[in-house]
């Protein structure tokens, strides 16, 4: 095998290793929010609104790069 073959190879490992741990994390956060981020309508305060809002703005910042919107639009 070819060294360009074999850094491909890498790469492809590499990528694909990333994209299942991301599916994992989707998958767990998918879960979490099925779950309504374990809370019930009787506990909720003004802190879990700042923790949702936290998680958001993270999300966004990775959508907005994904999808180039926002500060990424072209």
């Amino acid at each position: 095998m070819t060294r360009r073959a074999t850094d491909k190879t890498k790469a492809l490992d590499a990528f694909l290793a990333a994209k299942f741990e991301i599916d994992a994390m989707l998958a767990r956060l998918a879960a979490l929010s099925a779950d309504h981020f374990e809370t019930s309508p009787d506990e909720i305060h003004w802190g879990h609104v700042g923790t949702l809002n936290h998680y958001r703005a993270k999300l966004r910042e990775i959508t907005d790069s994904a999808f180039k919107e926002g500060e990424h639009a072209e």
